[in-house]
């Protein structure tokens, strides 16, 4: 057996290895002996990382990609149970664990920071790895997306900090037993899950009653849906607020757009700080005063953090810039709620002063856009003109009736300029043909969107 793996884990087999939260997994506990294995549907950056780290990665799903002597089958919860490999382990009697145990696991001893959120999750987590690890304490970390520093979603560090992304949206959070537990936002998405906002209430409540006895709960104290789960919790454990609110612990004085860069000054524990977030808009900079409270909470000095937090410079997806052709400059945003499409487009309105903003938006989930499709559509009324692809499905099944004609009407009833193209192919050739010297164009969408990006600067360069 690895040393300082439990026995499940020193022959993990993965099912979907290559997906954002899967494979940071599977990368620690590369890093730390085991000997990975798994399967993804096609081949992919990450399915080299992990190669170059020692890892077997099969293309494809099949009943005999699964070795004998694995000792787990780790699967998420988009992982559907006909799978081949899934139904060649019960053959087996191999004992099949979830994603998040399998995390839960590898944060045992050591000092766990769990980012939690409707969104925002994987930029805080980020900006909490890159500050901890310029301040030279070598965290742990497991985030749902890839850092432009240092380069991965993932790795085992030799410090005491472990920071992970708590995803809520199957209520897989419950797992983790965080040291301290950040809420950025609570509001009602993931619909398969969750069926009213009381339920991802609770939800949230179990997850914050798992911090360890003196811990620390982060929370905005901005957000309402946080200040409720705030109120819910009245009593039942630390709770350090942040955000532009007066009540807030620590309190954000002001927000200052320096281009594509924010200038942030905060107030903790008496002491004003005044430091650089290297992303652009409001949302990033509350994402980094999260960080920094979480770090404080945990012993880590604010004045060494804050400027530690300007190492961060973006994870791939989060207003990732693509490229420049014919003077027009795309941009990848993972936005696919409401709230973060309108976040990133306030952001890039700021950011760009009178360029105009064009948008190729694919929305995600069915049941995402029969509850959330007309807000997706006010949202797009942000940007100067849109293109909207059909519904990215995911793990989802069509719901009759639901296309993303609901947005398209949405967005054109708030005075949006529109257009539908049902053929992603070619969208690319629409939207070049469409952009102008001087534009932004923003890929917008969690599926597959990211890569038009580059198949648009391709058109405008021609």
């Amino acid at each position: 057996m690895a040393a300082g793996l439990p026995t499940s884990m020193d022959r993990p087999h993965f099912i979907g290895i290559g997906g954002a939260g899967m494979s940071g997994i599977a990368k620690i506990l590369a890093q730390r002996g085991a000997k990975v294995a798994g399967s993804d549907a096609k081949e992919s950056a990450t399915a080299e990382a992990l190669r170059a780290l020692g890892a077997t990665v099969h293309i494809g799903h099949a009943a005999e990609h699964l070795a004998d002597d694995a000792s787990s089958v780790v699967v998420s919860s988009a992982i559907r149970k006909d799978n081949p490999e899934l139904a060649r382990a019960a053959e087996l009697g191999i004992p099949v664990v979830h994603r998040s145990d399998a995390l839960a696991a590898l944060m045992e001893g050591l000092r766990p920071i769990a980012v939690a959120g409707t969104h925002g999750k994987t930029t805080t987590t980020s900006m909490l790895a890159v500050s901890l690890g310029e301040l030279g304490l070598q965290p742990s970390y497991a985030i749902g997306g890839d850092l432009d520093a240092p380069g991965s979603n993932a790795l085992h560090g030799d410090g005491e900090i472990f920071v992970a992304e708590a995803d809520e949206s199957d209520r897989s959070f419950h797992k983790y037993a965080p040291e301290v537990a950040i809420v950025l936002n609570v509001e009602l998405d993931h619909h398969a899950n969750y069926a009213s906002m009381d339920e991802i209430y609770e939800s949230f409540e179990t997850f914050a009653g798992r911090i360890v006895p003196g811990g620390t709960l982060v929370i905005s104290a901005d957000q309402e849906g946080a200040r409720e789960l705030t109120r819910r919790l009245a009593g039942k454990v630390r709770t350090v607020t942040y955000g532009e609110a007066e009540d807030a612990d620590v309190r954000v004085l002001s927000v200052v757009p320096q281009g594509l860069k924010s200038e942030v000054t905060a107030v903790l524990d008496g002491v004003e700080l005044t430091f650089t977030v290297s992303v652009p808009g409001r949302h990033y900079a509350l994402n980094a005063v999260a960080a920094l409270a979480a770090g404080a909470a945990l012993g880590v000095p604010a004045a060494e953090l804050a400027p530690a937090l300007a190492a961060y410079t973006g994870v791939k997806r989060r207003l990732q810039l693509k490229g420049e052709a014919a003077g027009v400059q795309v941009i990848d945003s993972y936005a696919h709620h409401p709230t973060e499409m309108t976040a990133d487009l306030e952001a890039m309105r700021a950011a760009a002063g009178d360029a105009r903003i064009l948008v190729l938006f694919q929305p995600h989930l069915f049941s995402r856009t029969q509850e959330l499709g007309t807000e997706m559509g006010q949202s797009l009324a942000l940007a100067d003109a849109s293109v909207v692809l059909d519904i990215y499905p995911a793990r989802e099944d069509p719901i009759p009736g639901i296309t993303s004609e609901l947005i398209i009407e949405a967005a054109r009833a708030a005075g949006a300029d529109v257009t539908a193209v049902h053929d992603k192919d070619g969208a690319p050739a629409v939207v070049a043909g469409m952009a102008r010297a001087g534009d932004l164009v923003l890929t917008m969408g969690a599926g597959d969107v990211t890569d038009l990006g580059p198949l648009i600067l391709d058109h405008l360069s021609k």
